[in-house]
């Protein structure tokens, strides 16, 4: 598995650059990544969806689809797509150390 270094931090990571091991995630590493794609300023209303997607992921094992995140977590859709515009479950997975969901192109 390729590896990538940030800010003297390692992480194992897979061919489309996301987290392959959870543990090597921490919210100063996403607050970094959330500055590269695009992000200036990680918010409350930021952290929030990514602090249920890690809670949701521990708890089923799958990182959870936008709809799973409306349905269980009670997160709007469009506001998400605010916050992370373009492909905001993708991203949010990516800067909260977990898997591409499934479905996401």
């Amino acid at each position: 598995m390729p590896t990538n270094t940030i800010d003297n931090r390692t992480f194992t990571v897979n061919a489309e650059g996301f987290f392959t091991n959870r543990d090597e995630w921490s919210e100063e590493l996403a607050a970094i990544l959330a500055e590269l794609i695009g992000i200036d300023e990680m918010t409350e209303e930021h952290w929030a969806p990514l602090r249920f997607m890690r809670e949701d992921s521990a708890k089923t094992g799958v990182t959870p689809t936008l709809r799973r995140m409306q349905a269980v977590g009670g997160f709007d859709v469009k506001h998400l797509f605010a916050l992370y515009p373009g492909k905001p479950a993708k991203k949010m997975a990516y800067l909260a150390g977990l898997p591409k969901p499934v479905g996401c192109v």
